[in-house]
Formats: C-alpha cells, sequence, structure tokens
C-alpha cells in the first residue's frame, strides 16, 4: 500500500486538476487565478507542515534549502499557466494532458539517462515509440 498512495494520489488530485483548470473562467486572468491558486496552496502546504510535524519549525527547514523548491515553484507556475492558456485556446481535456505526458515521456527518459545514469532498456524506448503512434492516432 504504502507504494501505491503516492500514485493514487497524484493520479486523483491531477483528475481535480486539469477539471477546475479547464473551469478557470475563459474571460478570468490567468495570473489572478494563478494568485488565488497559490495562496490557497500555501496555507494548505502551512497546516500541513505543522500538522505532520511535532516539532515543528520552519525557519529551521528553510536553512536546509537550496535552489530547487524555489525553481519547482517556477516551473509548476509554467506547467498551471500553460494547461490553463491550452484549454482557453481549445485544447480538449481528455487530449491535452495525454499529450503532453507522452512528450514528457520522451524529455524525461532522455533526462534520466543524461542527469541520472539510468537504464534507456528496449522497452522504455517500445513505450515511447508507444505513445507517440498513440499521439498521432489521437491527432488523426
Amino acid at each position: 500500500m504504502s507504494y501505491i498512495w503516492p500514485i493514487a494520489l497524484i493520479v486523483l488530485s491531477n483528475v481535480v486538476y486539469q477539471i477546475c483548470a479547464k473551469s478557470v473562467p475563459t474571460d478570468m486572468d490567468a495570473m489572478a487565478s494563478m494568485v488565488v491558486t497559490y495562496l490557497v496552496g500555501a496555507v494548505c502546504s502551512a497546516i500541513l507542515f505543522f500538522a505532520v510535524n511535532k516539532d515543528a519549525n520552519l525557519l529551521q527547514e528553510y536553512s536546509k534549502m537550496n535552489a530547487a523548491p524555489a525553481l519547482l515553484g517556477i516551473s509548476v507556475v509554467g506547467l498551471e499557466v500553460g494547461f490553463i492558456y491550452a484549454y482557453k485556446v481549445g485544447w480538449p481535456v481528455s487530449t491535452a494532458s495525454i499529450v503532453q505526458s507522452a512528450f514528457l515521456a520522451l524529455a524525461l527518459l532522455m533526462v534520466g539517462a543524461l542527469l541520472y545514469h539510468e537504464a534507456v532498456t528496449m522497452n522504455k524506448i517500445i513505450g515511447v515509440v508507444v505513445c507517440l503512434i498513440g499521439l498521432y492516432f489521437l491527432n488523426k
């Protein structure tokens, strides 16, 4: 169960995320939407930090920080703004995520090999090819 719950949380959260991103009013500025999104996210994160950590010291945790959390924040903004604008210009919710996931799989295969020295196996290559074939059929 400990192996499965994080993926289940990701899938459930991503479904809610895609529904909400698609539901942002088209006449609402995407950045105004992002302000609300991140205020709510910051409050939820703070509540969870203190709920999960009995002797919580936020400043002590921040002293351990490198550039990754800041870059993660920038990348998450890019993801969310990208999806909001994709939906505003007419991408269907049923294909936008699939298309980006297929290209993401290809990009992360290369990242894994180049940065983390992960093996590029024949199964992974076949998986990427199948994803690309699927993209062809989705867009046909």
